[in-house]
């Protein structure tokens, strides 16, 4: 499913955070090329961590709406059939 393409994304999203963030506790104050390269990928792992919330967000958001139809259909049926409402 989706869910476990984009689960695995931000796994990766993840791994490349803590890699950067180890780079970032060594990299020299000096060195303007690299920090700026630093920030540079940082940045770019931000919008992709963001990116994949967005979509989890979704996700949910689907998910919630299935299982309130489901709920009502489940609640429809047993109307018609003379049950008791839960």
């Amino acid at each position: 499913m989706g869910g476990e393409k984009a689960g695995a994304a931000g796994e990766v999203l993840l791994r490349r955070l803590k890699r950067l963030v180890a780079r970032a506790a060594t990299a020299e104050g000096s060195d303007r090329r690299q920090l700026l390269a630093l920030l540079d990928d940082v940045e770019t792992t931000r919008r992709g961590l963001l990116r994949e919330c967005a979509e989890i967000e979704g996700e949910m958001r689907q998910a919630t709406v299935r299982a309130t139809a489901i709920g009502a259909y489940l609640r429809s049926s047993q109307t018609g059939r003379g049950k008791r409402n839960n």
